[in-house]
C-alpha cells in the first residue's frame, strides 16, 4: 500500500476542484488532487458546452422553419448524425481539449487518478493501493443525475446528460422528465431538431422563476410550442418491441401511456459527497446531505473539511463553481480563522426560446420585504423586429431607496438584460442611476430603460409610501 502525507488533498479535478488548486499550489507543494475519472470537467464535457452546441444547430433549423414570415421561405432538413458528430468535435478538439492542456500542466506529483473515500478521520483511500493522509480536505466531487428506481425496467434506453451527447444519431422520439434547466434547454433543442418530444413534469413550476405571473406566462408561451404535462408523475415504465413505455398520472388523477424510442431523465442531481464515506471522516453525514456548509467559507461546520461546487447544489453554474472552489481554497490555507467572502450576485440564464433568467434576489426570496416591481411584456420596438415578444420582465427595487435588488426575466436574448442588471445589483445602483445612462433606439436594451420607469412611476420617490407585494400585484 502506497501513502502519500500531505498538508491539503483537493477530491475533484473539475472547474471547482481547479480553482482550489490554483490557489493552494501557489502558496504550498505540499497537496494531492485526485480525480475520479476523465478529466475535462462537467461543463466541458457534458454540460454547458456540448448543449449550447445542440442548441446553436436546432436554432439554425428552427430559422428555416420561420424564415418565412420574413418573406424568406426557405427549406432544409436535419441530418441528426452530422449535428451529433459536429458537437462532439467541436466539444472535444476545442473545449475539453483547452482544459486537459492546462490539466496536463500539473506537476505529476499533486495527480492521483481514482475514486476516494474516507478510511479514518484524516485519511482517505484512493483504489485500492494508496492511502493519502492530509490535514485539509477540498470536497470538489461534483455531481451525477437522479434516476428514479421506476425507470429501471427502460434503462437500456434511459439517457441522462452524462450520456446524452454520446449518440451517434438523434431518436425518432423522445420522452423528456424533469422542467429544469437540462430538461427545458436539451428538450426545446430536440424539438427543434424534428424529435418527437414529449416533456413530463412534476410539480407544474418552471425551474428557476419564482413570481406566479413569470411562471404563468413561462408555461404558456413554452406550452406554445412544446408538447408538456407540467404536472404529475411518472408511475411505471416497461419495454417491448415498440420501444419504452411510460405511464403517466397528471395532477387530476389521469393517468395515460405513450411509447418512445428514448428517455431523458433530466430530474434533478445528487452530490458525490455520498460516495466518499462521510462516516468514517468524523463528520455525521447527515449534517453535510443537509447542504451545512456556509457559502461565505464553503467550510463544513467546525471541521477542517470544505465543499464546493456542484457538490453543494448550491448554485450549480460555471462562475459559481470556480468562485467556490477558490473560497475553499483560501479557507483552507487560513484554517481555523475563517476568511469569509463577499459573494457575487446570484445570475442563472436557460437558454431556451425565449430565454430565462434570474439576477439577485427572485420575487420569493424578497417576500415580506417591501419593494417596487417593474413589470412589463418583453415587447421592446427590436423584439418586434426579430418577431420574438413573447415573455414578461420584472425588477425589483426596494422601496425606499430605489436600489436594484433582483429581476426574473423571460424573454429574446435575456442573457444581455440579465448581465446589465447583474453590473447593476453587484454596485449597488439605483433605478435612477442605471436611467442615466444612455440607451440607443432601436435596441434590446430600451426594454431595460421602459421597465425601470415602470417601476419610478410605481413607486414615486421610493420613500413616501410603504409598497407590500398585496399592493404591487394590483398596480401590475
Amino acid at each position: 500500500m502506497k501513502t502519500i502525507n500531505v498538508e491539503y488533498a483537493i477530491i475533484g479535478a473539475g472547474t471547482s476542484g481547479l480553482g482550489a488548486y490554483s490557489k493552494i499550489s501557489r502558496k504550498t507543494d505540499s497537496l494531492v488532487m485526485i480525480q475520479d475519472g476523465p478529466y475535462g470537467t462537467t461543463c466541458a464535457r457534458v454540460g454547458c458546452m456540448p448543449s449550447k452546441l445542440l442548441i446553436t444547430a436546432a436554432d439554425y433549423a428552427h430559422h428555416l422553419y420561420t424564415s418565412e414570415f420574413f418573406g424568406v421561405p426557405a427549406s432544409g432538413r436535419v441530418d441528426g448524425r452530422k449535428v451529433l458528430e459536429r458537437l462532439r468535435r467541436e466539444r472535444d478538439q476545442r473545449f475539453v481539449a483547452n482544459n486537459l492542456r492546462y490539466v496536463n500542466k500539473i506537476p505529476a506529483h499533486h495527480k492521483l487518478e481514482g475514486r476516494a473515500r474516507f478510511i479514518a478521520p484524516g485519511q482517505l483511500r484512493v483504489g485500492e493501493s494508496v492511502e493519502v493522509n492530509a490535514k485539509k480536505f477540498i470536497l470538489a466531487c461534483g455531481s451525477r443525475p437522479a434516476v428514479s428506481e421506476v425507470f429501471e425496467p427502460v434503462m437500456a434506453r434511459v439517457l441522462t446528460s452524462d450520456t446524452f451527447f454520446e449518440l451517434e444519431d438523434l431518436p425518432r422520439s423522445i420522452a423528456v422528465i424533469g422542467m429544469g434547466v437540462i430538461a427545458l434547454e436539451l428538450g426545446q433543442a430536440l424539438h427543434r431538431l424534428g424529435v418527437e418530444t414529449t416533456i413530463y413534469g412534476r410539480s407544474g413550476k418552471i425551474n428557476a422563476l419564482t413570481h406566479p405571473a413569470m411562471q404563468r406566462e413561462a408555461l404558456d408561451t413554452l406550452g406554445t410550442e412544446l408538447d408538456i404535462y407540467p404536472s404529475g408523475q411518472v408511475v411505471s415504465a416497461w419495454e417491448d418491441t415498440e420501444g419504452a413505455w411510460i405511464e403517466y398520472e397528471k395532477s387530476n388523477g389521469q393517468r395515460f401511456s405513450r411509447v418512445f424510442d428514448r428517455i431523458l431523465v433530466a430530474a434533478g442531481r445528487l452530490s458525490n459527497v455520498d460516495r466518499l464515506g462521510m462516516e468514517h471522516a468524523g463528520v455525521d453525514f447527515t449534517e453535510v446531505d443537509s447542504a451545512t456548509v456556509d457559502p461565505q467559507t464553503m467550510r463544513c461546520s467546525d471541521y477542517p473539511i470544505f465543499i464546493a461546487g456542484d457538490a453543494t447544489d448550491h448554485l450549480p453554474v460555471w462562475h459559481e463553481a470556480f468562485d467556490e472552489g477558490r473560497i475553499a481554497a483560501d479557507n483552507a490555507l487560513s484554517y481555523p480563522e475563517p476568511v469569509p467572502a463577499e459573494r457575487r450576485p446570484p445570475l442563472m440564464v436557460i437558454f431556451t426560446d425565449p430565454q430565462i433568467a434570474i439576477i439577485g434576489q427572485s420575487f420569493r426570496q424578497l417576500e415580506g420585504r417591501e419593494i417596487v416591481i417593474g413589470d412589463l411584456p418583453f415587447t421592446s420596438p427590436r423584439h418586434v423586429v426579430w418577431n420574438k415578444d413573447q415573455g414578461r420582465i420584472q425588477v425589483y427595487l426596494d422601496a425606499r431607496t430605489g436600489v436594484i435588488l433582483g429581476a426574473e426575466l423571460l424573454g429574446y436574448q435575456a442573457e444581455h438584460l440579465a448581465h446589465l442588471l447583474a453590473l447593476a445589483i453587484t454596485h449597488g445602483m439605483t433605478a435612477e442611476q442605471v436611467l442615466s445612462m444612455p440607451v440607443y433606439h432601436p435596441s434590446a436594451e430600451e426594454l431595460l430603460r421602459d421597465v425601470l420607469m415602470d417601476a419610478r412611476g410605481k413607486g414615486g420617490k421610493f420613500a413616501s409610501e410603504n409598497i407590500t407585494h398585496s399592493k404591487i400585484d394590483r398596480l401590475a
